[in-house]
């Protein structure tokens, strides 16, 4: 069975656009034109996933995401005209699988739609619970979805969480930004390395006594991060 996915975008030409691409590779679609409607339609009949801009009359899509965050279990890539540098972009990302600016390549998006899937699909297999992973006094337990540093749980989002876990299964291993760019972003992310520097400072200010200072998420200058373990 075809693949549903759900085109939200207010602009009327690039919805209809949008609509007819993904039909001719192959998916079946709906679409809206406000995040309102969209989260019914979602609810009605859950798609595989939403293609959804930002900046909607009304709802915007980042308060849509937080809904769809807590009420199901869809991903989300957003497309934006929004031009803002590349940290307000992934800060706006808010746990979002996915993000592409407008104006884009057809060919781009469908590679982005297809790993999104395909990583879902991946996710969604049976597989035995994962285990939790102890690096000195964090705690990361990837089936609750939590981080515990030295008893201070730790709020982090979906890209976040991913960064951190990748680290600590190598802990105290150099980990390569190629490595973490496939592992945490995907393939479609390569020769993108400002993406990891982004989420490492975010990561530091959350799991650092001195974000400026790090001791748990240190740089190996040329070569990538690894996460050391702190004794109690």
């Amino acid at each position: 069975m075809a693949k549903h996915i759900l085109v939200v975008d207010d602009d009327t030409l690039m919805r209809r656009s949008l609509s007819l691409q993904l039909v001719q590779a192959g998916y079946r679609t709906s679409t809206a034109a406000q995040a309102e409607d969209a989260l019914l339609m979602a609810y009605r009949e859950r798609p595989d996933l939403i293609l959804m801009d930002i900046g909607l009359p009304g709802m915007d899509g980042l308060e849509a995401l937080r809904q769809i965050q807590q009420e199901m279990d869809v991903p989300v890539i957003f497309v934006t005209a929004r031009r803002r540098d590349l940290d307000t972009i992934l800060g706006l990302e808010l746990g979002a699988d996915d993000y592409i600016t407008k104006p884009f390549d057809p060919d781009v998006l469908l590679a982005r739609i297809k790993a999104v899937l395909r990583r879902t699909a991946k996710q969604q297999a049976v597989a035995p619970a994962p285990k939790v992973v102890t690096v000195g006094e964090m705690v990361i337990d990837p089936g609750a979805h939590t981080v515990h540093v030295s008893g201070r749980m730790v709020d982090l989002t979906a890209r976040e969480f991913s960064l951190l876990h990748s680290l600590a299964l190598e802990a105290g291993q150099v980990v390569s930004i190629d490595d973490l760019l496939t592992r945490v972003w995907g393939a479609e992310f390569m020769g993108e390395p400002q993406v990891v520097y982004v989420h490492v400072r975010w990561l530091r200010e959350k799991i650092e006594e001195e974000p400026n200072k790090p001791k748990w998420l240190v740089n190996v200058r040329g070569v990538g991060y690894k996460l050391v373990p702190q004794p109690e």
